[in-house]
């Protein structure tokens, strides 16, 4: 049996999160797309060879706690039949992935012809077909007007782009060659990670390395263990809602504390609807895994052993954790903000001394584009008030991790302009530790084009804690030519024309605690 010491599992614990660094930062720096280049809308991981996380980097948690369901899909599909040097690619939210925008390139890592990991990147594409630009039409109730599916499919062999996945994914997209440059960037990226995790496994011997890892796993279960056994045993439920067209649709959760283990059961959400508000099981899980760590201790190193005392019920064919062939886009970047608020507010009564009041709860997704080009961008808000602070301003929550598009590229790649960004003074909920407040943003269209909003907590704020008061709702508005305004849905898909502005008003967060 191999020991490993403290000290050797430290230093082994950083150089992995260093290598899921280093994936991001060439990801970033070789893309071609304003989203993922300016707006860091990618993650990174490296994975053991069962498919077990085993390092991340500080990314996404949307991302990151749905990627080891892309890797056993790999698994599922070609474990018996892994080439060395083979990327494989997927986006099927139902065979691994979580929306159609959200391509998944996976690469198994070999020394010696033995396999010792996976390196496995996620991005976010802005256009992979489907009916609307940007591939979130609002209309959308199944997932194939969304855009072009993959299954797990081998899509890089010996560097070279296979055919039968890089062909039909280049032909469904409106912006080719931006799709061919940000794939070629996740290609590095793997390579890059692939190399270090073959270094690092070279330098202590296969055995070794395999050891360290599993002692890095087991050091993170320990360590949710002990965290989850400093919380009082019982059970704790939250519901809240999510807007659909006239109604709103519930999701309860009941979170059971028991010794050093943890369960969610979602018994009691609504059924899946037609709509794109569905979310799959695997994000379902990474708003489970966001939510248990921020409740309990976020120093605790974040990887598939840290997750194995939770314990997950998702009834299939519910909203949060759909069947095929629904329409899945706003459950990855809407419906998973829900899970995790929910989660957090059942936590707030185990924990309450580290849950904060709820941030904004939206991603405020903006989507516009034609045959020529298209744009995507989340819109910061509030966030909430926290014990012992106020909540941040501006600033992006819950499930996202993403940066704003600066002005001078969103304006050098779009024809567009910015008329106003500012904070929304006033919008964060009154408490002790008020919320944060939202964003003010109002574009200016030079040409036309389709635009698609996907937006919560229009109609019901984000809650405060402790006696904190609400967040302001959000707000969207379409500004014509003649000065008229139309208020918008928060969900909608919709034409402009030159000279029209969009003037979007992100949410503020729940304040913490009585004024």
């Amino acid at each position: 049996m191999v020991t490993v010491d403290p000290i050797t599992l430290e230093l082994a614990r950083n150089r992995l999160a260093a290598v899921a660094d280093e994936m991001g930062v060439v990801l970033r720096r070789t893309a071609y797309s304003p989203n993922i280049k300016e707006r860091a809308d990618c993650s990174a991981a490296v994975f053991v060879p069962s498919g077990e996380m085993l390092a991340q980097a500080e990314h996404i948690p949307v991302h990151l706690g749905s990627m080891p369901a892309s890797v056993a899909a790999v698994l599922a599909a070609f474990g018996a039949d892994l080439a060395p040097g083979t990327q494989y690619a997927v986006n099927d939210p139902f065979h691994g992935g979580t929306h159609l925008n959200d391509l998944t390139l996976v690469r198994p890592v070999h020394l010696d012809g033995r396999l010792i990991g996976w390196a496995a990147n996620r991005a976010h594409h802005a256009d992979v077909g489907g009916e609307a630009p940007g591939s979130m039409p609002a209309h959308a109730v199944t997932v194939d007007q969304e855009g072009h599916r993959v299954m797990p499919v081998a899509a890089v062999r010996d560097g070279e782009w296979l055919p039968d996945f890089v062909d039909p994914f280049l032909a469904a997209t409106r912006t080719p060659a931006e799709r061919l440059g940000d794939l070629s960037a996740q290609l590095g990226a793997n390579e890059a990670g692939a190399r270090r995790l073959a270094a690092l496994a070279a330098a202590s011997g296969p055995e070794r390395f395999l050891a360290v890892a599993a002692a890095l796993l087991d050091y993170g279960e320990r360590r949710m263990r002990a965290a989850l056994a400093a919380l009082p045993d019982g059970v704790f439920q939250f519901e809240d809602v999510m807007e659909w067209g006239d109604g709103l649709i519930p999701i309860r959760v009941r979170v059971t504390v028991d010794g050093d283990r943890l369960g969610a059961d979602f018994t009691g959400s609504a059924d899946q609807v037609r709509g794109n508000i569905n979310a799959v099981e695997a994000v379902t899980r990474s708003c489970l895994y966001y939510a248990v760590r921020v409740a309990t201790d976020p120093t605790i190193p974040a990887n598939g052993g840290c997750y194995r005392p939770l314990g997950l019920h998702a009834p299939l064919g519910s909203i949060v954790n759909a069947a095929p062939p629904a329409a899945v886009a706003a459950g990855n970047v809407e419906t998973s903000q829900r899970i995790a608020d929910v989660v957090l507010g059942a936590l707030a009564q185990a924990a309450p001394d580290r849950v904060p009041a709820a941030g904004q709860g939206t991603m405020n997704n903006v989507l516009v584009g034609n045959d020529d080009f298209a744009y995507y961008e989340t819109i910061a808000g509030g966030q909430g008030g926290r014990p012992g602070r106020p909540g941040q301003s501006g600033i992006h929550t819950g499930m996202t991790n993403t940066k704003n598009t600066p002005i001078e590229s969103l304006e050098a790649h779009y024809p567009f302009r910015v008329a106003t960004t500012r904070l929304r003074r006033g919008s964060g909920g009154a408490g002790r530790y008020p919320g944060g407040d939202g964003i003010e943003r109002e574009i200016e269209f030079l040409a036309a084009a389709t635009v698609s909003l996907m937006g919560e907590r229009r109609v019901v704020p984000p809650w405060g804690l402790a006696g904190g008061g609400p967040g302001a709702c959000g707000e969207d508005w379409l500004i014509r030519r003649d000065g008229s305004r139309e208020r918008l849905p928060g969900k909608s898909t919709f034409e402009v024309r030159p000279g029209e502005r969009l003037r979007v008003l992100t949410p503020g967060g729940g304040g913490w605690g009585s004024a």
